[in-house]
């Protein structure tokens, strides 16, 4: 998608427009004692034993050896097309049992231990953890580009404002004005997030344009930079209108943990169609002129009802 020009403000009292471009536990118990390994104090033989060669993975059952004793994991036994990448032997259907019994009796801090996971865990639970683990690193949340840098939100912040060029804002509402210039091509684009900054928390709004079926639709939603858990706590609305209609979007923001593909195929957000666009756009509709104004705000838990009530940005 070409570059367009959208306005964006953002602001908690008065609003001003300003200038911004868009671009398109399988747990095992036991009641035998266990060995725990920390990092640093683990003997590096037990590591090595358990290391499968070819892709350096932790291996689990079944773990396959050659004839001379030789292992690798099960998913490199194919890979290999069954000749030991040590010796060169046939692999045949030989399983390792004495190491799987070593592996057994292992507990192993949490791959993300540095960050700050303070969790140990039996050798065969490890994996099903750390892939739901609160410390793993987030994935960057901009959607123009497949960008693989991950990191904490303090890092990641810094990284779309340095790297991205991305828009940082401070305050819980908004009002950004889209325009572009022939809406009657719609393509399938992803278009600048910008990043609020509210209630020490940080969201990404996202803005774009896609087929959805046969129909093009524009679509806004809002993530939240942090886990599911801590994104409940937080709500936000979406309002878009003109000639005296109006559409209006309230929701939870989903967790940066969800892709920016995965929350748009939801549609969890404010769908415009292409025809309501241009109706709120007025004029012509030979141009595209879309005003979408929200906030967020936080939920607070009332103390002597239970009930949730909204606190609001001053």
């Amino acid at each position: 998608m070409e570059m367009e020009n959208i306005e964006c403000v953002s602001s908690t009292d008065g609003i001003e427009d300003e200038e911004i471009q868009l671009s398109h536990n399988h747990q095992f118990s036991s009641a035998k004692p266990h060995n725990i390994l920390l990092p640093g104090l683990a003997p590096t033989s037990v590591h090595e034993l358990l290391e499968c060669p070819v892709c350096t993975n932790s291996m689990y059952p079944p773990i396959h050896q050659c004839h001379n004793g030789h292992t690798l994991c099960s998913t490199c036994k194919t890979r290999v097309h069954n000749r030991c990448p040590t010796c060169r032997q046939e692999l045949g259907d030989i399983r390792c049992l004495a190491l799987e019994k070593v592996a057994e009796s292992l507990e192993l801090p949490c791959k993300y231990f540095s960050l700050g996971c303070p969790e140990i865990f039996p050798y065969y639970s490890k994996l099903k953890h750390e892939a739901l683990c609160n410390f793993r690193p987030y994935n960057c949340p901009y959607a123009g580009s497949e960008c693989s840098v991950t990191g904490d939100i303090p890092y990641l912040v810094s990284h779309l404002r340095d790297d991205h060029k991305v828009d940082m804002h401070t305050g819980c509402t908004f009002n950004h004005r889209y325009v572009k210039s022939n809406p009657r091509e719609v393509e399938n684009a992803t278009w600048m997030l910008t990043v609020f900054h509210c209630f020490g928390q940080y969201f990404c709004l996202h803005f774009e344009a896609f087929q959805l079926g046969m129909a093009p639709v524009y679509m806004a939603f809002l993530r939240f930079m942090g886990d599911e858990s801590e994104a409940r706590n937080y709500s936000y609305s979406l309002e878009v209108g003109g000639n005296g209609r109006k559409l209006i979007w309230e929701g939870t923001p989903r967790s940066v943990r969800d892709s920016h593909r995965k929350v748009r195929d939801s549609h969890d957000g404010l769908i415009i169609q292409r025809n309501m666009a241009l109706f709120f756009s007025g004029g012509d509709r030979k141009e595209l002129k879309l005003r979408v104004t929200g906030r967020i705000w936080k939920e607070q838990q009332n103390p002597e009802g239970g009930v949730c009530i909204p606190n609001l940005c001053s």
